[in-house]
């Protein structure tokens, strides 16, 4: 760009300069030196300028009551200049001058610029025609060892998968142990599991521990809209690959590239088919690939082409799951050692308090407590900083700016102690960790509960414990104020889908242990006309079991609403003054 201007500017230049040596001459006509003569003697001449080979002379014609100038080739006549003075004529002399430099700039200097211009030309095209050609190349990303290094050590919570990925690195630093016993390591490793659990943290650990060329590349820079750039750049990788081995490939979201084959809409033939064939080419084809080994990630892997998954090419498939207690406990402290926090902050705490959050929520949890510490002017992160992270992770920010009339503040403060109340007094529910009618999201308020421990497996008990706190709002919504409001629309969403799930799924139900819906999700293309797997009427036995499992729960609901119906009605005045109640507080209210 910068060159193009600078080019610019000279032309520009040079036809200003053009133009400025010339702009004397452009009205000039040119006439013979008798016709030039024969208009001085008429004395309609009235200013001559002589150089040094020609006369110019400016004439009056009163018929055109105009100015004109003319020009004739001077041959030293002497007569002239006494001609001129004799007819009061006003002249003047320029003498000659060296037109070397003149010369040089009308004649030869754009001839020059030309060829410039012309050797920038072809310079711009075979660059062009290069950026065509490394259009097709990997944009995989080098690991350079001088970058800042993640280690095992930096990963926490998945101790399991770490110990199946040490192995790889082992092979890479000493084949030895691992060829004298005829073992083969795998070739490709997938990790699998849902967002923010690490699995690309994983790779840049193993790219700090191995000590060998890493490669790394996400699945969507494979994909281009014209044809065949996804296969060649396949191919330039595991060139690349070769030439560096033993080396990791590390492929970032490869769902983008490996979807099933078959199943779009757009025939076999597209380009995103024939990246994947090339890919499944590469990674198990005729030629061996000694010494690379392909790590990839992703949180979709019901898609994944099933020749992608087979031994030969992902021999070992790593589910890395959400982390337990233990291990959110030891990820807090991993992002917490460059942070200050206050010595009443218990990891231990915020670990319990934070069921189902994955390594990336608990990174921004505390991130989120830093801020909320620093907008506070304080110098360390305290205990209230972190369980407003928590719920703004959770629930979002609080809408301090809603202003809300006093009946609804009334209504959410009821419906809010509905739900905390039927929680503590229903077997099997989680216990309330906090209460708030501050608006946070898309809610009004919040009842926030906590389990005392990890659940992988719920009882028929537990889930019916959920739905009656869910429907604890709208019961105390009827049963104490004689309305009804939208504010349990997300609650009776969430109870109908645990009963249709016990229904469906779990065989939790009187129509028996059948599963009547497959939990997959929908996928375009392959499960593009989804097939019912049950007739019309056991499609109403099922809608009427769930209509039952809601009813049977919400009598059992209004019943324990009317029998603590005031200790329901002295938390609802409390949270109207105080807006917000933590458990400690609850509790006592409770027992009191």
């Amino acid at each position: 760009m910068k060159s193009l201007i600078v080019w610019l500017l000279l032309i520009t230049g040079v036809i200003y300069l053009s133009i400025i040596l010339t702009e004397n001459s452009i009205n000039v006509k040119e006439v013979s030196y008798y016709e030039l003569w024969k208009e001085i003697e008429s004395s309609n001449a009235k200013e001559a300028t002589i150089k040094s080979n020609e006369i110019i002379l400016e004439v009056y014609k009163p018929v055109d009551k105009k100015f004109y100038k003319i020009k004739a080739y001077y041959p030293n006549d002497y007569d002239l200049v006494r001609t001129l003075k004799e007819k009061g004529i006003n002249f003047r002399y320029i003498p000659p001058a060296d037109n070397t430099i003149w010369f040089w700039i009308l004649n030869i200097v754009p001839f020059v610029i030309f060829i410039l211009l012309l050797l920038a030309f072809f310079r711009q095209a075979q660059s062009g025609s290069s950026q065509a050609f490394s259009f097709t190349k990997s944009k995989a990303r080098m690991f350079s060892q001088d970058m800042p290094k993640i280690t095992f050590s930096d990963v926490a919570g998945i101790e399991e998968v770490k110990e199946e990925l040490r192995e790889i690195v082992g092979f890479l630093k000493d084949r030895k142990n691992f060829i004298e016993i005829g073992a083969r390591i795998p070739k490709g490793v997938l990790l699998i599991g849902p967002p923010g659990t690490g699995k690309t943290l994983l790779g840049r650990a193993i790219a700090g521990e191995a000590g060998v060329p890493f490669f790394y590349v996400s699945g969507s820079e494979f994909v281009e809209m014209f044809v065949g750039v996804g296969a060649a750049r396949v191919r330039d990788l595991f060139e690349q690959a070769k030439r560096n081995a033993p080396c990791i490939i590390f492929i970032d979201e490869i769902d983008a590239v490996g979807r099933h084959r078959g199943a779009g809409l757009g025939g076999g033939h597209d380009e995103r088919e024939q990246t994947l064939n090339q890919l499944l080419v590469e990674m198990d084809g005729f030629e061996v690939n000694s010494g690379i080994i392909i790590l990839a990630a992703t949180n979709r892997p019901d898609i994944l082409d099933p020749a992608l998954q087979r031994p030969g090419r992902f021999d070992r498939q790593i589910f890395v799951g959400v982390p337990d207690l233990k291990g959110r406990e030891e990820i807090l402290k991993i992002h917490s050692r460059n942070k200050k926090l206050s010595p009443e902050v218990d990891l231990a705490e915020l670990a319990r308090r934070t069921p189902g959050f994955t390594g990336a929520d608990l990174e921004n949890m505390l991130n989120e407590a830093a801020l909320i510490a620093v907008r506070k002017g304080k110098k360390m992160i305290e205990l209230e900083d972190c369980e407003e992270a928590i719920e703004k992770v959770l629930m979002g920010p609080a809408r301090k700016s809603v202003i809300m009339s006093p009946e609804e503040r009334k209504i959410t403060a009821y419906h809010e102690s509905g739900h905390a109340i039927v929680a503590k007094f229903t077997p099997y529910a989680d216990p309330v960790k906090k209460i708030s009618i501050v608006p946070r999201g898309p809610s009004l308020g919040q009842t926030w509960q906590a389990p005392e421990k990890d659940k992988y497996n719920y009882k028929k008990e537990e889930l019916l414990a959920q739905i009656k706190v869910l429907l604890g709002g709208r019961a105390a919504e009827e049963t104490i104020l004689n309305v009804s409001t939208t504010g349990a629309e997300n609650d009776l969403e969430r109870a109908t889908k645990i009963a249709r799930s016990m229904v469906t799924q779990y065989g939790m139900s009187s129509l028996g242990l059948i599963s009547f819906e497959a939990s997959r999700e929908v996928f375009l293309g392959r499960d593009f006309v989804k097939e019912k797997k049950y007739s019309e009427q056991t499609a109403r036995l099922i809608d009427q079991e769930v209509s039952n499992i809601i009813n049977q729960c919400y009598q059992e609901v209004k019943q324990l609403i009317n029998t603590y119906k005031e200790k329901l009605i002295t938390l609802a005045e409390t949270l109207l003054e105080k807006e917000v109640l933590n458990e400690e507080e609850f509790n006592k209210i409770i027992e009191a």
